[in-house]
């Protein structure tokens, strides 16, 4: 009977970063995502042949950031393995000059984006502990979080409203607005799982 190594997100960066178990890994990201890959291409007008392709595409591009010290931990490994999915299959469409089938995913990917990163969207509960905390940040923290997550707002959107240099700064901006929030739940260990799980770091 095989016996299959179960990783937590930190320890699967961790063994693919040093190269100690990378077959494993591998074995591992096949098992747990490759499922999600399938339905999405499938779901975006792809077949399963292009979902394999795609997820081969990913994996090695997912362990390429990882080897090259450039995944920082921000979202879960599920999670950045959906957006790199989510834009490796729009380029591919583009390549294939499915230029209206793209634009259709890409509408309704901007309005179900937070639903296919995590519960928050239909977690009430969630969502009330969560506005709770953004309300200690301050009112420029809460309008970009606000923002993003709740209106999924643009950066150039939020640029427009707050009168930000350019969308860099307003990304700087809600990246240290998340990280305030997480040093807030740091005596909530079990909420800033659930939140960290959900929140999607650009």
């Amino acid at each position: 009977m095989e016996i299959r190594k179960q990783f937590s997100d930190k320890s699967l960066i961790e063994a693919i970063r040093s190269g100690s178990d990378t077959d494993d890994a591998i074995r591992h990201l096949y098992r747990t995502q490759l499922g999600l890959t399938v339905a999405y291409i499938k779901q975006n007008s792809g077949t399963d042949e292009d979902a394999e392709d795609i997820f081969q595409e990913v994996v090695l591009s997912f362990m390429d950031v990882v080897r090259k010290d450039k995944f920082r931990g921000e979202s879960s490994v599920s999670t950045f393995l959906y957006a790199l999915t989510r834009n490796i299959w729009l380029n591919e469409l583009k390549k294939r000059g499915r230029a209206k089938i793209r634009d259709e995913v890409f509408e309704k990917e901007k309005d179900q984006t937070a639903v296919d990163v995590g519960h928050l969207m239909v977690n009430r509960e969630l969502k009330s502990q969560l506005m709770a905390q953004v309300d200690k940040l301050g009112a420029t923290c809460k309008k970009i979080l606000l923002a993003v997550y709740f209106e999924n707002q643009a950066m150039r959107e939020i640029l427009q409203n707050l009168k930000y240099e350019n969308e860099q700064v307003v990304r700087n901006k809600k990246y240290k607005c998340l990280k305030q929030l997480e040093q807030m739940l740091v005596s909530q260990p079990a909420l800033a799982k659930n939140l960290k799980s959900v929140l999607f770091y650009e």
